[in-house]
């Protein structure tokens, strides 16, 4: 049962007695817990068992005291059951053996069946929501263009070459993947708002690659596609990429209610552009690794341009690093509630 909605009210722009927060990566590589834990059981084993993806999920918000919990998976975990080979190997991140080459490739893909497919992760969400957690539980899913780098490309990238060369080469091929994905997307978001997920983001975390007018073209009507859809669902959407800032205006346009910023744009300069929608964001999260003063001094900045109007959310512009250590979490965390409550408050 929710006993603190303070993210939910900020999510849709209301007004609220703290400013709530919760941290991209917050549940686990950088806790000691889940380490021990990942010294008996692997990232597949973790997430297939709803006990154990629930006690890492629910970890973070116990530690940090954090407004709301994210569950515990990976972007990638919806693959398998479209018939992609995905590996998550040690050091590199996902791996593809199977990366897609052609049209005929996008059409042996298929169908996401969550209760077929996933059905631990619903299990999760479910014992969460039902026994668990006090704070809302936000869903995810890796946007269309992100989750076809790793199909094209077979495996992370810095160039985004194979990828890009067949979106401009095989425009009829991409669209296809495009609208797989897309449908996928939908179905599994829906899937866990069914199991008890409160919110959800979509994590478009290598779109920066394109320019304003390939998202545009190659992008946007997916997207619009997957938020126009699942606004009926009456569930606060979220929208996050990483070096995206030249997209701003494109994702005001979609029907998100909070856009999520890294750190690259300042909260400022974003609603100086008109951007009327909640904003998430937007810390350095290396800055959890330097000197509370500097990153005290840092959150304050960060706060006081968040809260000069209602619908906002503290977060990182990226995720935790595994070197983070989780008192400077637990600290931060305080002061935020401490700080914001005394200024909205006034």
């Amino acid at each position: 049962m929710i006993k603190n909605d303070t993210f939910l009210k900020a999510a849709r722009g209301e007004k609220t007695d703290h400013v709530p927060v919760w941290y991209m990566r917050q549940a686990g590589r950088s806790q000691p817990e889940y380490r021990a834990l990942k010294e008996k059981y692997s990232l597949f084993e973790i997430t297939h068992n709803p006990e154990l993806g629930a006690y890492v999920t629910r970890l973070p918000v116990e530690q940090y005291n954090v407004d709301a919990a994210i569950l515990y998976k990976d972007i990638m975990t919806p693959l398998p059951g479209m018939g992609v080979d995905v590996e998550i190997k040690s050091g590199i991140g996902p791996v593809i053996d199977n990366p897609i080459r052609s049209l005929q490739d996008i059409e042996k893909l298929r169908p996401l069946e969550p209760e077929e497919h996933v059905p631990y992760i619903l299990d999760t969400i479910k014992l969460l929501t039902t026994e668990q957690l006090t704070v809302p539980l936000i869903g995810f899913a890796g946007a269309p263009f992100t989750m076809a780098s790793y199909m094209i490309e077979g495996r992370p990238s810095r160039d985004y070459k194979k990828l890009k060369a067949f979106m401009y080469g095989e425009p009829k091929a991409w669209f296809a993947l495009m609208d797989k994905l897309g449908d996928m997307t939908i179905t599994y978001i829906k899937a866990q708002i069914k199991a008890g997920i409160s919110a959800f983001q979509i994590f478009d975390s290598w779109v920066g690659t394109l320019n304003r007018q390939d998202y545009q073209t190659f992008v946007k009507p997916v997207m619009t596609k997957i938020f126009t859809e699942l606004q009926k669902e009456n569930v606060p959407m979220i929208y996050f990429g990483v070096g995206a800032s030249h997209l701003i205006h494109d994702w005001n346009e979609l029907p998100v209610h909070v856009i999520g910023l890294d750190w690259r744009m300042p909260i400022r300069e974003a609603r100086a552009l008109g951007i009327k929608k909640s904003l998430q964001g937007n810390l350095d999260p290396t800055f959890l690794l330097a000197p509370w003063d500097v990153l005290e001094a840092k959150a304050k900045e960060i706060l006081d341009a968040g809260m000069e109007q209602p619908g906002y959310i503290f977060n990182l512009g990226h995720g935790v690093f595994p070197d983070v250590n989780p008192d400077t979490l637990r600290k931060l965390t305080q002061f935020i509630h401490d700080y914001s409550s005394d200024k909205l408050g006034k």
